[in-house]
């Protein structure tokens, strides 16, 4: 068995290809398209039995992972911490695209069970409309930033209620002011007023769009209480595909619920961890909070921790970890009704 890993770049991509010992054989740079790829396949062709092993940087990645997929290779995603390990326990010094090709295939050849690569499907695109909508979210708190700056300046008594600037009744309101008002800043604050308006329906046509596609997606995971549609949806697109998890507990780990032993001779103690999906992780979290103000079970599972001697903190983690079993449990129904892949 080959094992080839790919250090890809916008522009192009380095391959280099380790025995089973991880002794390096052969290092090839191509470019970061079409012809490079059928490149890169036909090089590869030597080598007989082999897989390919690439960093997991998928904006990077996923048109050479599409185009390999596509004609029946086998692709191994390495986390970016597994292959700075493997660079340096290498002999060689410095950080280059060979190098961190290397560090690729070795880190593949130590870790036999990381993730593959499968073709994009629903949850790609749920993640894409999830994005989208995050980023406009972003762009609107920003122009209601600035609005308020124009508006104190106009007059503060103007001032939508805090939280409340992007509700249609308040901008209506303030755009009938501003326009009887005169000046330059009130013609700006018009326009971020009207930008804000757009901005807030376009958000509320994909809110639709991605409630619309996890009922499909995910209707046992809706189910879960202190679960919404975006919470549902963000927990979808970051999963990607529950399949490829061994078991609840790799789930865990994957989104950062797994507590971190840090304990030495007599005191044995955990602690929070700091690693795994944060996105899932502040899914997790955005649950146990809701759970514990309108879900009597999960509110009496943090109490009784507390009785028990935990802190705040120790209680809610554990909150988290048992939900990170049920929503792994949710996924795995919600792939046997309706496949993610």
């Amino acid at each position: 068995m080959v094992v080839l890993g790919i250090d890809a770049h916008k522009r192009s991509h380095t391959v280099a290809a380790v025995d089973a010992a991880g002794r390096l054989l052969a290092t090839k740079t191509v470019s970061a398209d079409a012809a490079g790829h059928l490149l890169l396949v036909r090089w590869a062709g030597q080598f007989g039995e082999r897989r390919f092993a690439v960093e997991d940087c998928r904006p990077l990645s996923r048109r050479l992972e599409a185009d390999l997929l596509a004609v029946g290779e086998r692709i191994a995603r390495v986390p970016p911490k597994l292959m700075a390990k493997a660079r340096d326990s290498a002999r060689s010094y410095g950080k280059s695209d060979p190098i961190d090709a290397l560090a690729v295939a070795r880190a593949a050849l130590r870790e036999p069970d990381l993730p593959t690569a499968v073709l994009d499907g629903p949850p790609r695109q749920l993640r894409l409309l999830v994005d989208h909508r995050a980023g406009l979210v972003a762009e609107r708190t920003r122009v209601i930033n600035q609005l308020r700056w124009h508006i104190h300046e106009i007059n503060p008594d103007w001032q939508p209620p805090a939280r409340s600037a992007h509700r249609p009744k308040h901008l209506t309101l303030l755009r009938g002011r501003l326009a009887d008002a005169t000046g330059l800043v009130a013609e700006l604050a018009g326009e971020l007023a009207q930008r804000c308006a757009q901005l807030t329906v376009r958000i509320g046509e994909l809110d639709r769009q991605i409630s619309e596609h996890i009922a499909v997606l995910a209707p046992t995971l809706l189910a879960l209480p202190g679960c919404g549609s975006l919470t549902a949806a963000r927990i979808v697109a970051q999963t990607a595909d529950i399949t490829r998890f061994r078991s609840q507990h790799a789930y865990a780990r994957h989104n950062g619920s797994a507590p971190v032993p840090v304990w030495s001779g007599n005191q044995q103690r955990h602690r929070l961890s700091r690693i795994g999906n944060r996105q899932l992780n502040s899914c997790l979290h955005t649950i146990a909070i809701t759970q514990l103000s309108h879900y009597p079970p999960g509110r009496q599972l943090y109490e009784r921790r507390l009785a028990n001697g935990n802190t705040r903190r120790e209680a809610l983690r554990v909150l988290k970890r048992r939900l990170s079993d049920v929503v792994y449990r949710c996924l795995k129904a919600d792939a046997t009704i309706s496949p993610l892949t």
